[in-house]
């Protein structure tokens, strides 16, 4: 069953982890340029329909708008692929929709980009830092016991298992293959997993699994607690 969220749900979710240049690139395939990476990122291409990825994802990835999530320091791998996911391809719905299977904000931008342009921009990302005085904490104490259980135990009774195994225990992610979480806005994490319970984000079954088992009050403990981890 389809669950009512907010209209103005994403406006990027992306997410990635490490700066290694992928095995890919060593194939072959052109290497990816950073500092190209870094002027699309910043100024975008308005003549490829491209808007700076800076208005909506901050300086060097450090969002200061909570729709939008923090993409610095993830791995390039990741964000490769949540742009494609974002792509149209051949007038078949990308797996990552917005709310009731709307496209996203990042569908028309991420379709316009081209290979090379993925890759550049992920490189990118992947070799900033985290601001961690910008970046978000947890901030509801009564949900924290409720979060922390989720996160190092899963639910069983549910067979949802532990975030920490897939996430890390500090919620740095595991490079390349799931998120750092750590410091991510709490109100963004929660609008991914209502996405993936709904099934307009399509993107990932395990995930899909896991948030269907989910309560509305499991998912907002959750995430106010993983975005408190460092």
């Amino acid at each position: 069953m389809k669950h009512v969220l907010s209209s103005m749900l994403i406006a990027g979710s992306l997410l990635l982890g490490s700066s290694v240049v992928p095995v890919a690139f060593a194939q072959g395939v052109a290497a990816p340029d950073a500092k190209q990476g870094e002027q699309l990122y910043t100024n975008g291409d308005l003549s490829r329909g491209i808007l700076s990825c800076v208005s909506c994802h901050g300086d060097a990835g450090n969002s200061t708008i909570s729709a939008n999530p923090k993409l610095a320091g993830h791995a390039h791998e990741y964000t490769i692929k949540q742009l494609m996911d974002f792509t149209r391809v051949e007038g078949k719905d990308p797996a990552r929709r917005g709310l009731n299977g709307a496209d996203a904000i990042m569908t028309p931008f991420a379709t316009a980009m081209t290979a090379e342009d993925r890759a550049n921009v992920a490189y990118y990302l992947a070799q900033q830092t985290l601001d961690l005085e910008l970046a978000a904490t947890a901030t509801n104490e009564a949900t924290m016991e409720l979060g922390q259980k989720i996160w190092r135990g899963g639910l069983p009774d549910r067979n949802v298992p532990a975030c920490a195994a897939c996430h890390a225990a500090n919620g740095a992610g595991i490079p390349g293959q799931f998120p750092r979480l750590a410091g991510q806005f709490p109100s963004y994490i929660s609008d991914q997993l209502k996405l993936f319970r709904n099934g307009d984000r399509a993107n990932s079954p395990m995930m899909f699994d896991i948030a269907d088992r989910m309560s509305d009050k499991d998912i907002a403990a959750v995430s106010d607690y993983a975005a408190g981890l460092r």
